[in-house]
């Protein structure tokens, strides 16, 4: 994770967002299958903090507030009830007017409103929840009246994160309020609201959750575009990561591996008669590209470099001497502890070496100019 992420943004605070990576995969994680699903690693942003910031969530964080400023800031062994339906009176199919002339006629109206909303609550804490999520918002009316019945709730809670609470809180979806039953609540250790600094920016952390397979990385940064630089820089880390659980096989980087796969394919050509052999040995040049360019890009002579590489990687029979980029004197891939996945090497190899054979496929090309 550390190798991949020191070429980033994120080399600052690279130990921290590495550690980072690898615990949200591990919490996540199937050992068994050997296989990891990242739609359970969920990743949010807030601007205006520092990339040091940044937290591993052991639960779901969502980009909203309790519904009503007077209501609790944190709910201890919350039992929430997630609802789909709207808080609101039932509308009819159809078109209705309905001519109200008189006061005792709007009180009644009024009355029968407010029944359905007194209803609504009552069923909520009939079910023996002590936090609503709503998927639609509700009124100024049924606010109060959640507010008065010390029912802490949550309006406007996105499709993707209600599925991910689900989960997480081993709640059920609820589409009607006559559904809803204690078995379909879902719980967490801790719901709490979250301010940042002087700003209205507030954020709910659901932690402690039944089923802890689904995490949260709260990125911070001074904004937008650096937060998007810094979630796409950790998902390479977490692609990374999950390779290493699928396949947990790795190869030295600093082009160590090129350039052992280049002499080990250059021997195998000289055992190989036939025009087959130039072919092989076009590959074992291909091959060595890689560090020639890594040298280079470090300031340093290329072939100089790749020479001295070869000539000890021959001499010591050590398949792990790279180029030294980071200038820390040591050649020693396995000192520096420069890895790669070998599921991601061997597919960078097969990639190429797949455009390179349809590139070949291709005997002429037609420019349009010519039937101009």
């Amino acid at each position: 994770a550390k190798t991949t992420l020191s070429s980033k943004i994120v080399t600052r605070c690279l130990d921290q967002m590495a550690e980072m990576s690898v615990n949200a995969i591990l919490a996540v994680a199937d050992f068994e299958r050997k296989d990891v699903n990242l739609d359970l690693i969920k990743m949010e942003g807030k601007p205006g903090g520092q990339m040091e910031d940044s937290q591993l969530v052991y639960g779901i964080v969502l980009d909203k507030d309790f519904s009503h400023p007077g209501m609790v800031k944190e709910v201890k062994d919350a039992k929430m009830c997630i609802l789909t339906c709207p808080f609101e009176p039932p509308k009819p199919k159809t078109k209705h007017n309905i001519a109200i002339d008189t006061v005792e006629k709007y009180e009644n109206l009024a009355k029968q409103e407010q029944q359905y909303f007194i209803e609504m609550v009552q069923k909520i804490k009939d079910s023996g929840a002590n936090l609503a999520i709503c998927q639609w918002g509700f009124d100024d009316e049924a606010n109060h009246l959640l507010y008065q019945n010390e029912l802490p709730a949550v309006r406007w809670v996105g499709g993707v994160e209600i599925e991910l609470l689900a989960i997480a809180t081993g709640a059920r979806i609820v589409p009607r309020f006559s559904e809803l039953t204690p078995e379909k609540l879902g719980t967490a250790g801790t719901v709490r609201e979250v301010s940042f600094g002087t700003t209205k920016d507030r954020m709910l952390f659901v932690e402690d959750c039944k089923n802890s397979k689904a995490v949260t990385i709260f990125v911070r940064g001074a904004n937008k575009m650096i937060i998007e630089e810094i979630k796409r820089s950790i998902h390479d880390a977490l692609c990374i990561v999950r390779n290493i659980v699928r396949d947990n096989r790795v190869v030295y980087g600093g082009g160590a591996a090129e350039v052992t796969a280049s002499l080990a394919v250059t021997n195998a050509a000289k055992k190989i008669t036939g025009v087959d052999q130039y072919a092989m040995r076009s590959f074992a040049d291909a091959l060595e590209t890689i560090p020639m360019v890594l040298a280079e890009n470090s300031g340093m002579s290329g072939i100089d470099s790749l020479g001295q590489i070869k000539k000890r990687q021959v001499e010591e029979n050590n398949p792990y001497l790279g180029v030294d980029c980071k200038q820390m004197g040591t050649n020693d891939m396995k000192a520096q502890k420069v890895l790669e996945t070998l599921h991601g090497k061997k597919q960078q190899f097969l990639l190429a070496t797949q455009v390179v054979k349809m590139i070949l496929k291709i005997d002429d090309v037609i420019s349009p100019s010519q039937y101009a």
